[in-house]
């Protein structure tokens, strides 16, 4: 496989400085081939190593929303990068785009953990990221594709899948150090209560959490734009499972 990581910029293209000490940019580097973008975010008021969070967007791309997520992560002192998983420019909010566009990647597993590795290795190799704390959060295929990670056992410490898809890219063992918090709406009619089930049997020491009235992509303000029926977006669900990663990542990264 292969994991070359261009840095096309060590002098990165400075894109915004956001609420006082976090800073965002934009990072291009390649997977394999394929030219990607993706949002670094770090408080630059910190010194030393802290634990580094990769953030994978839900199938519209690396757009503002894992950026946002990105800088959020930042503000409690993680060093966050929002990963590109289709190219460099590749944006939609057509949802029969967004799904070709995550098909593709989800059909292909070489594709997809080279370049979800491209992202994770940019990260770990940032001086001011502690390369044994590494951990990643998803949201609907980002949720997804994080914890296929898990599978693959990446040097992950901790994953955490926002309103993923529970199944399988293909199958893997999971190793014992990866600690799983899936995050899932008890209305999101896209997980079946099959493959609840079967996720249970595969990662006995996963930690589920269902949030009441939730629907698909719970945790994303923009989610009621796509009009939808099952992607609708649930303030206080949001909240409650930004809270639940918070503490996770307090247990399992000590910070």
């Amino acid at each position: 496989m292969n994991r070359v990581i261009a840095f096309a910029c060590v002098a990165l293209a400075f894109v915004s400085a956001v609420q006082g000490k976090v800073v965002v940019q934009q990072i291009n580097y390649k997977a394999g081939d394929q030219e990607m973008a993706g949002w670094f975010a770090y408080d630059d008021a910190q010194t030393g190593k802290r634990p580094g969070v990769a953030v994978v967007p839900e199938w519209w791309g690396n757009n503002d929303y894992p950026k946002l997520r990105a800088q959020k992560l930042a503000e409690l002192g993680y060093v966050a990068f929002a990963i590109d998983m289709y190219g460099k420019g590749k944006l939609t909010d057509d949802p029969k785009q967004a799904g070709e566009w995550a098909t593709a990647v989800k059909k292909d597993p070489k594709v997809a953990r080279e370049r979800f590795e491209a992202g994770l290795n940019l990260l770990k190799q940032q001086p001011t990221v502690d390369p044994d704390k590494l951990a990643a959060i998803g949201y609907c295929f980002g949720g997804s594709i994080v914890l296929q990670a898990a599978r693959w056992n990446e040097p992950l410490k901790a994953v955490v899948s926002f309103h993923g898809d529970l199944t399988p890219i293909e199958p893997a063992s999971v190793k014992s150090g990866v600690k799983v918090l899936v995050c899932n709406g008890d209305a999101d009619s896209f997980v079946s209560q099959d493959s609840i089930d079967a996720f249970k049997k595969e990662m006995p020491e996963a930690k589920i959490i269902g949030y009441p009235d939730a629907h698909h992509a719970f945790t994303n303000p923009n989610a009621d734009s796509h009009h939808i029926e099952n992607i609708q977006y649930n303030e206080a669900a949001d909240k409650k499972s930004w809270e639940d990663m918070k503490a996770f990542f307090k247990e399992v990264l000590g910070q």
